[in-house]
C-alpha cells in the first residue's frame, strides 16, 4: 500500500497524524506523509485514517 496527501484537499485537522504517527505528521499547514510505502502492520490503521479523513485528502495508490 502506498499513501499520499492531496495538498489541495487537506485542511490540516491532524486526525491522520494523531491516528498513525508512524506514517503521517503535521507540517506547517497540512499533513505530510513520512512513509509513503506503508508497512504491512500499519495498513489497517492507515485505511481507517483514509476512511475517517473529513477532507478525503488521503489517497491510496
Amino acid at each position: 500500500m502506498k499513501v499520499r496527501i492531496d495538498p489541495d484537499l487537506c485542511t490540516g485537522c491532524g486526525l491522520c497524524s494523531d491516528s498513525v504517527p508512524d506514517v503521517f505528521k503535521m507540517g506547517d499547514d497540512i499533513a505530510e506523509v513520512i512513509a509513503a510505502d506503508v508497512p504491512a502492520n500499519l495498513e489497517s490503521a492507515v485505511q481507517e485514517a483514509v476512511d475517517d479523513c473529513p477532507a478525503e485528502a488521503i489517497l491510496v495508490d
